[in-house]
């Protein structure tokens, strides 16, 4: 099992697809630095040699911010957001789309299943 970044990579997928793994590598970038480290696209994980597996470790750890330095420098960022207190901070704050999605309908995903309707809150009516 290929190890890189704090991941372990899936043994029987291609290469691009399982750098895909490591938190901020996607196949895009994965098969940029594979041509970097003049890896085979073609390979699965399991079949690199330990001098593929360093280059591309090196390559990784040393070019790009991946895994936790990556979400932390993304929660960062939305804190700044909320202390200055900018509109997409307080859309942050409120749990709210950020990037100017409707919300009479169709935000689900971020709201959760909220239904702001007259009868959705009440509760139901006792039977005589």
């Amino acid at each position: 099992m290929v190890r890189i970044a704090g991941i372990n990579l899936p043994d029987n997928k291609k290469i691009p697809v399982a750098l895909s793994y490591i938190y901020g590598v996607g196949v895009p970038l994965a098969m940029h630095i594979l041509n970097e480290a003049k890896v085979d696209i073609g390979k699965r994980a399991k079949d690199l040699s330990p001098q593929e597996v360093n280059k591309l470790r090196d390559i990784i750890e040393k070019k790009y911010t991946v895994e936790g330095d990556l979400r932390r420098e993304i929660t960062l960022n939305i804190k700044r957001l909320k202390d200055i207190n900018s509109y997409r901070g307080l859309r942050h704050k409120r749990n709210l789309p950020t990037r100017g999605q409707r919300t009479k309908t169709n935000s689900r995903t971020r709201r959760g299943n909220v239904r702001k309707t007259m009868m959705s809150g009440k509760r139901k009516m006792e039977k005589k």
